[in-house]
């Protein structure tokens, strides 16, 4: 049994250790006003801006602008589509238009005027697109904010400054081995930006994460990720609350929407994608360590949670 007590911060701890935000590609963008660059969505990637120099416009896909400045960063963890203008009438071109050159293997320059230029650009962008997964807790991504500001966790989390200090500093100037550096600290910037939300609260989002709010039915939702393969029953995670197994169900019920079986049971198929597509782990294996006895009953269990069977998540390439 967990201890006595688990309070949100330590519960939010320890489902966030399945976090996995990792950069899949990065651009070192320069332009010249007036300029306007899109970023198409694309579905479980995550889009993080640095701004080396700016001012520079962030419009969200509903039309909001967001003013960014000379070492602002932000993450947009659902990766909708969204534009950087230099001012709010330029009309944008999609990013793959523009000729890129690479720099080392996951990172690009993007330089429009190939002709050398005595002057510096207007703006110096350092973008990355990332793979964001977080293993059980992969609804909270549809819970975050659209974007997500560095600035607003400045004051908790003062380590961020010299991270960003340190970013302005290596997309300026250039020295060997500055796109490698980049993109590290890049993703090490975004996973901070996503564990200072989840410490703050998570904003306004409800649902299970009210769960993780309340002491004691927060408990049995860990104990699910931290063993999602055991065979609970509504009586042991109910030991888990420290309640009956009557007040327990419908305590979760009411706090999550969907019954504790049905919770287990997504959270179940959520790692079985994650561990197929991006592991390469076999189904018979997958099955064997969530708990199913025979793959038949886990094949229709991963079909009617995710639309479709498992094997179709390695043919994919997901």
């Amino acid at each position: 049994m967990l201890p006595a007590y688990v309070d949100e911060s330590d519960a939010a701890s320890e489902l966030l250790l399945g976090m996995r935000l990792v950069g899949v590609n990065y651009r070192r963008i320069e332009l010249d006003s007036p300029f306007g660059i899109g970023f198409g969505g694309e579905p479980g990637h995550a889009q993080f801006h640095f701004i080396g120099r700016g001012p520079v416009l962030l419009r969200t896909q509903d039309e909001r602008l967001l003013p960014l400045q000379t070492g602002d960063a932000v993450l947009l963890p659902q990766g909708l589509p969204h534009v950087l203008l230099s001012s709010a009438d330029v009309e944008p071109r999609d990013v793959t238009d523009f000729l890129a050159t690479p720099l080392c293997e996951s990172v690009a320059n993007i330089h429009p005027d190939c002709a050398a230029s005595a002057t510096k650009p207007d703006a110096l962008i350092f973008s990355g697109c990332m793979q964001f997964e977080l293993g059980g807790m992969q609804p909270l991504v549809s819970a975050m904010p659209e974007v997500m500001h560095v600035g607003t966790l400045l004051d908790r989390h003062p380590e961020l400054r010299p991270m960003l200090d340190a970013m302005e500093r290596e997309s300026c100037t250039k020295r060997a081995g500055f796109a490698g550096i980049l993109a590290r600290l890049a993703d090490v910037i975004s996973a901070i930006i996503v564990r200072g939300w989840v410490e703050s609260g998570c904003g306004e989002a409800s649902g299970w994460l009210k769960g993780l709010r309340d002491p004691r039915l927060g408990r049995a939702i860990v104990a699910m990720h931290r063993e999602p393969g055991r065979n609970w029953t509504v009586a042991e995670l109910a030991d888990q609350m420290g309640s009956s197994r009557s007040v327990f169900a419908e305590r979760f019920l009411t706090v999550t929407g969907m019954t504790p079986v049905r919770y287990l049971t997504e959270l179940r198929m959520r790692l079985a994608a994650q561990w197929i597509s991006r592991d390469g782990s076999t189904i018979e294996s997958v099955a064997f360590q969530l708990g199913y006895g025979s793959l038949a009953a886990f094949s229709r269990a991963f079909k009617r949670v995710i639309g479709e069977p498992p094997g179709a998540m390695r043919h994919v390439g997901r």
